[in-house]
C-alpha cells in the first residue's frame, strides 16, 4: 500500500501542476454528471455526487460549470449520456492495471484502451483477472504539518480506518461510503485536506527496481491517462525513490 500511496501523491502533485486544465476539467465534469444521473442532484443525499463535487471544486472548476453538469445529469439540461465501463490489463513486470472510463461509445473506448496497452508494451486482460488484487477505499491527503498523534485521534473519531506517513503528507484511509463524512469531520476539526477521492488500493505492490521496467509501466499508465474517456487508472507498483528520480529526470 505504501508504494501505491507514494505514487498517488506524485500523481496528485503532477495533476496540480498540469497545464492542460481543460482536459482535467472535462473529466471532472463528466464524473459529476454521471454521479447526478445515477443518484440524483441533491448533494445531501447523494454521497458520490458530494465527493465528485468536492473533487471538482478542489481543482478550481467553476461552481456554475459544476451546476450545469448536475442539471445535465438529472435531465434538466440536454447533454450526452455517458456510461461507466472498466477495463483490466497488465504492464511490464506483471503490474496489474485497472482503467475506469466514462464513455458514450463503448466500442470506440474499448478499442482505444486496447491500443494504448498494446502500443506501449502492455496487454488487456479478461474482466476480473486483476480486480481481485484491489480494494476500493476513500483516501484523503493531509498537510504534513499536522501533528501525527492529534491527527490519528481526530481521524479515528471521524470514522477513518488508518493514517499513514507518506513523507511529505499524511494519508487517511476510510471506507468508500464514509469519505464525505470523514472529510467534513477533519476539516471541522481544523485540518486542511489537500485531496479526497475514491480510489482502488492494491492489496500488494510490485517493486520496480529497474529503471527500464519503471519506464515501461509509466508509459502505459501515461498513455491511458491521456485518453479523454479514461477517468482513473490504478496500478499495483512501487517505484523506489532512486529509480523514480532517474525516470523523472
Amino acid at each position: 500500500m505504501s508504494g501505491h500511496s507514494k505514487w498517488a501523491t506524485i500523481k496528485h502533485k503532477k495533476g496540480a501542476q498540469d497545464k492542460a486544465r481543460g482536459k482535467l476539467f472535462a473529466k471532472l465534469i463528466r464524473q459529476v454528471e454521471v454521479a447526478a444521473r445515477e443518484g440524483g442532484g441533491d448533494l445531501s443525499s447523494n454521497a458520490t455526487l458530494r465527493t465528485m463535487y468536492s473533487k471538482a471544486r478542489d481543482a478550481s472548476v467553476p461552481v456554475d460549470t459544476i451546476d450545469r453538469a448536475i442539471k445535465r445529469g438529472t435531465g434538466e439540461l440536454e447533454g450526452v449520456r455517458y456510461e461507466p465501463v472498466t477495463y483490466e490489463g497488465y504492464a511490464a513486470a506483471g503490474v496489474a492495471i485497472i482503467v475506469e472510463c466514462l464513455t458514450d461509445n463503448r466500442n470506440r473506448t474499448g478499442a482505444d484502451v486496447r491500443n494504448a496497452f498494446s502500443k506501449n508494451g502492455g496487454s488487456m486482460a479478461e474482466p476480473g483477472a486483476v480486480a481481485w488484487q484491489f480494494e476500493r477505499k476513500g483516501v484523503l491527503l493531509m498537510e504534513r504539518s499536522a501533528d501525527e498523534d492529534e491527527l490519528m485521534l481526530a481521524a479515528a473519531e471521524a470514522g477513518a480506518e488508518d493514517v499513514s506517513d507518506l513523507g511529505d503528507s499524511w494519508q487517511v484511509t476510510c471506507a468508500p461510503s464514509t469519505l464525505g463524512e470523514v472529510r467534513d469531520s477533519l476539516e471541522g476539526a481544523g485540518y486542511k485536506v489537500s485531496s479526497a477521492e475514491l480510489t482502488m488500493v492494491p492489496n500488494t505492490v510490485i517493486p520496480l527496481n529497474e529503471e527500464a521496467d519503471a519506464r515501461k509501466v509509466l508509459r502505459v499508465v501515461d498513455a491511458l491517462e491521456d485518453m479523454d474517456d479514461v477517468q482513473n487508472v490504478y496500478a499495483n507498483f512501487d517505484i523506489p525513490d532512486a529509480i523514480l528520480e532517474l525516470v523523472e529526470a
